[in-house]
This record gives structure tokens, C-alpha cells and sequence, in this order.
């Protein structure tokens, strides 16, 4: 059952109408303990704020090493981000680049150069280097290494289904951005309901590349005109808040919904029908090749 956001007299929404908070669709989850990696960003003061009351070398050294820092909590965060959106999905691509790996590479390269202003030339920046490595992989765990699920697929074929999601991606970001001018958040939760039954399609179509061709309509025809119609509306409701205009938008969005939900549904049942036929010639087969009981298999 879909939870429902919070109304009333002293609610951020006073309407206090009932709308929908929309599911997270798969692949679109956000990263669990991604407030370790915020916490990351904080420790590069420990060297920025000390950098200005030593030598001009261990400024630069200072400066360097909160930089070190801060680059590596940014890659942290985004690692982060792939390895949930990985680890959402059936079949997956490992990422191109291991950013929580290179993090962990940053936080030690920022220690190590800690240890210099501490203690100069000694074997302690190389300890504090590794121990600093080793504790960020501990904390934030390692990229995903290996593509999942991706035994026997196409690679064409998925570059091709990649690069039509990420199109389609970018359009339903253009979507939100356009309703935010709206500041209805009654519109923008209906957009993000809308985007999230979007998302399920391309899911559906990840996990099987052969569907591109069936669903390429949805993708970029359909999807472009919700964009642009949302963009009309935002204009339109900004100038003059007309109840009938809404009404109609909100219309559009739920018979997109239910087309896309229709063609996700349609995507499904063609791949179960053809499982059927694979599992029914293969039972065929096995008892064509099996002999019966009581007969004598043939001499060689």
C-alpha cells in the first residue's frame, strides 16, 4: 500500500489532500549511509584550517591534502550512488570507473601527505597511508567489479539500450525541472509518479535489450511530449492559475501512465509466451529421445 504524505493546518502542504507518495522505481533507490560519505567532506578541515598558521611549504601541503580529501568524499559519494543503482538491477554493467576504490586511493594520498607535515620523511606517512586506505574500504565496502547478470547478452545491444535510457533520462529530468516552477508539490509528486512508472519500462527493457525496438516510441516520442507538455502547463499555471488546464494535465499524465504500465505489462506477457513455447518443444523433445519403459534400446 502506497504511503501518503502528511496534511493539515500546519503541514508544508495545507491542502491536506491524500496524494500518492510514489514508490522508488528500481534502479532510482537512494544509496544507504550516504551521510558517512558527508561526514567525509567535514574531515578536510582538520588540514585546511591548520594550513595557514605553518610555513608557506606546509600551507601547500596543508592545502593539498584537505583537496585530497574532499576529492575523495565527492568520489566516495558517487560510487556510492552507482553501486545502488547496481545493486537494483537484475542485469547490470559493473562501473566503468571504481570511484570508491580511487577514494580510498585519495584519503590515503591525503594522509600520507599529512604525515610529511607531521613528521617529514619517515615510514609514519606511508602507515598513516595504508590506514587510512584500508579504513575507508572497511567503511564504504568496494565498487562492484564484475557485470551482473550480462552472461550471453549482446554488448551492442545493451550500449544501445544505454544510451536510449540515459536519453529518456534526461528528458524526465527536463520534466521536473519545468514543474518545480509550478512550487505545487501536489504536481511535482504527480511528476514523480509519473517518472517513477517510466522508469519500471526501462527497467523492463534493461533487463531484456530485444524489447528496445518495441518500446523506442515510449522512450522518446511519448516521453517528449510529456516534457513539452509539461513545460506549456508550467508557463501557463505560472501566468494564470486555471483549475481546467490542471485538469487536463493531470489527465495526460495518468493515460501516459497507463500506457506505459500497458506496454510494460505487454513486454512481460511476449517473453512469458515465448518461454512457454521454448519449455513445451523442449518437453516434446525429451520425450521424443526418451524410451519407453519396456522396449529394448536400440543395437549399436
Amino acid at each position: 500500500m502506497a504511503s501518503r504524505r502528511f496534511g493539515g493546518k500546519f503541514s508544508p502542504d495545507p491542502t491536506g489532500n491524500d496524494t500518492p507518495v510514489p514508490r522508488a522505481a528500481p534502479g532510482d533507490e537512494k544509496p544507504k549511509g550516504l551521510w558517512r560519505a558527508r561526514i567525509l567532506f567535514l574531515t578536510a578541515f582538520a588540514f585546511l584550517f591548520p594550513a595557514f598558521r605553518g610555513t608557506p611549504a606546509e600551507m601547500l601541503m596543508g592545502l593539498a591534502a584537505g583537496g585530497m580529501l574532499v576529492l575523495s568524499a565527492w568520489l566516495t559519494r558517487e560510487g556510492m550512488r552507482a553501486r545502488a543503482a547496481f545493486d537494483a538491477r537484475r542485469l547490470a554493467r559493473r562501473p566503468a570507473i571504481p570511484r570508491i576504490l580511487f577514494g580510498a586511493v585519495a584519503t590515503g594520498a591525503a594522509l600520507f601527505t599529512g604525515g610529511l607535515i607531521a613528521h617529514g620523511v619517515s615510514v609514519y606517512p606511508a602507515l598513516y597511508a595504508l590506514a587510512g586506505a584500508a579504513l575507508h574500504l572497511g567503511a564504504f565496502g568496494l565498487d562492484p567489479m564484475r557485470d551482473k547478470g550480462m552472461e550471453g547478452i549482446d554488448r551492442f545491444q545493451t550500449d544501445r539500450v544505454a544510451r536510449a535510457i540515459a536519453g529518456a533520462e534526461q528528458v524526465l529530468a527536463q520534466m521536473k525541472d519545468a514543474i518545480l516552477r509550478t512550487r505545487d508539490r501536489q504536481l511535482e509528486a504527480r511528476v514523480e509518479r509519473f517518472a517513477s512508472e517510466a522508469r519500471a519500462l526501462f527497467r523492463r527493457v534493461e533487463e531484456d535489450p530485444g524489447d528496445l525496438t518495441a518500446a523506442r516510441k515510449y522512450l522518446s516520442v511519448y516521453l517528449e511530449g510529456a516534457r513539452d507538455a509539461t513545460i506549456k502547463f508550467a508557463g501557463l499555471w505560472a501566468a494564470n492559475r486555471d483549475p481546467k488546464a490542471r485538469a487536463d494535465y493531470e489527465t495526460l499524465l495518468s493515460d501516459l501512465e497507463t500506457t506505459f504500465a500497458g506496454r510494460s505489462e505487454k513486454l512481460l506477457g511476449n517473453d512469458r509466451d515465448q518461454l512457454d513455447v521454448e519449455i513445451a518443444v523442449l518437453r516434446d523433445r525429451l520425450k521424443a529421445e526418451t524410451p519407453t519403459r519396456g522396449t529394448t534400446p536400440p543395437q549399436v
